[in-house]
């Protein structure tokens, strides 16, 4: 019902009339063209210097610093290393967020850029590789570009810009209760002000300078599934004297891979259950005691959803004790679902197409089955988050390096179209009534 009222009221506000002269699209080119420069040396800096999520402590000073010349507001230590940065334009008006995520992750790159990360950082208490293989880099060096451009029209704004630099995008670390966009509204990220709406964006592979997004369920709802067996030790040439976990653990894969493809309907909603992780004895000769395994749930419809876990989890109980084993199996959220408002996404279609060009923009892409916790935003807020196209020049878009593989690396020709979406996302929405 919440969505619905959301929906319809955002809709009545986007078809009032404008509310101020609209800056020109040729003012805001001249504008992020101007800023480039910096823009690519912020990146690269981001890039050379990752931090995981919860230690972006130089990501952030380095921001805030930024925010602070502009003369903005700014707010740091927003859900840990957050930092929130306030553009009131010349008039009130409305308010509007912007969202850029900041971590980066344990992976060790193999791009063979200049700029590689070398830098490493402490995950589950080891000592880890650390590189921007999602892109995060990009996002906050478009958007302190973005900010960049907006201060620069401070006197031609009516109302309010939000800069929200996230951080822990890529989920709470081990023992950490909240992710990143949960800590930070907690902590009233979206409180004084409070936006009317929030816009973010994510470099993905696809043809450079395209945008690509959905009204409604665009990013899958994430959860971490975690199964821990019991069993009984034995000697590996006497099996029949103990309890086999390795075989349990392989009838465990079979299982989710059975419920998944046989009782949930491939037409409807998408799905994805997988079983990523086994971590199981110690010697090739010792069938151990207990095994862990871990993985991911994907999904698009909570009662669906909830469904297939009860079934999962009940199917593993009787693999389990069919064995004489024992299973206990535990669901956390990662990320909720995606959910772009309709009024705001039918809204935005035109803002994009002004900003990247005539056949660039698919307002209709298909769903996707990856996770962002921008969705926790929207639960708050009407939002839209969309995609953009980054796949290095020349290389197909289904062959380029996905993101968190060691070798993505986004097209920084892509940069100014980013920035040029944030200030003409932001522009366009102010100047409505």
């Amino acid at each position: 019902m919440r969505r619905l009222f959301a929906a319809s009221t955002m809709a009545l506000l986007l078809a009032a009339g404008s509310a101020q002269a609209q800056v020109d699209t040729a003012s805001v080119d001249a504008a992020v063209q101007r800023v480039m420069p910096e823009v690519v040396a912020w990146r690269r800096d981001f890039h050379q210097h990752p931090e995981l999520g919860f230690a972006e402590t130089r990501s952030a000073g380095v921001i805030a610093d930024h925010l602070r010349s502009l003369g903005l507001e700014v707010r740091t230590g927003v859900g840990k290393t957050g930092v929130i940065g306030v553009l009131r334009g010349a008039r009130p008006g409305r308010t509007v967020a912007l969202r850029a995520d900041m971590d980066a992750l344990p992976v060790q790159e193999a791009t063979g850029l200049d700029f590689a990360s070398s830098a490493t950082g402490t995950y589950m208490g080891n000592i880890v590789p650390v590189a921007h293989a999602c892109g995060h880099d990009m996002h906050m060096a478009m958007l302190m570009g973005a900010a960049e451009v907006l201060a620069g029209m401070k006197d031609r704004i009516a109302g309010t810009v939000v800069f929200v630099f996230q951080p822990a995008e890529e989920g709470a670390p081990p023992g950490e209760p909240k992710g990143g966009a949960a800590l930070m509204i907690a902590e009233g990220a979206l409180n004084d002000p409070k936006p009317e709406a929030i816009f973010g964006l994510h470099v993905v592979p696809g043809r450079p300078g395209s945008v690509f997004y959905r009204p409604e369920g665009f990013m899958a709802a994430s959860d971490r599934v975690d199964i821990r067996l019991k069993g009984k030790q034995t000697h590996g040439a006497w099996p029949w004297r103990g309890v086999d976990v390795i075989a349990v653990a392989g009838q465990v894969v079979e299982t989710v891979n059975t419920l998944t493809a046989r009782t949930v309907d491939p037409t409807t909603t998408p799905t994805v259950f997988t079983i990523a992780t086994i971590n199981a004895g110690v010697r090739y000769n010792i069938i151990p005691d207990s095994a862990t395994l871990s993985g991911t749930l994907r999904t698009f419809d909570t009662a669906q959803r909830d469904a297939l876990v009860a079934r999962a989890e009940t199917a593993i109980d009787h693999v389990a004790e069919a064995y004489g084993a024992t299973a206990e199996f535990g669901v956390k959220q990662n990320a909720a679902l995606v959910f772009n408002d309709p009024g705001l996404s039918a809204w935005l279609a035109p803002v994009l197409t002004d900003a990247a060009g005539e056949g660039n923009v698919n307002a209709a892409t298909p769903p996707t089955t990856v996770a962002e916790d921008f969705s926790y935003f929207q639960q708050v807020i009407p939002g839209v988050f969309y995609h953009l196209g980054a796949s290095p020049d020349g290389v197909d878009p289904a062959t380029s390096a996905p993101n968190h593989s060691p070798e993505f690396s986004p097209n920084e020709n892509v940069l100014p179209l980013g920035v040029k979406t944030h200030v003409l996302t932001v522009l366009r929405f102010l100047e409505r009534s």
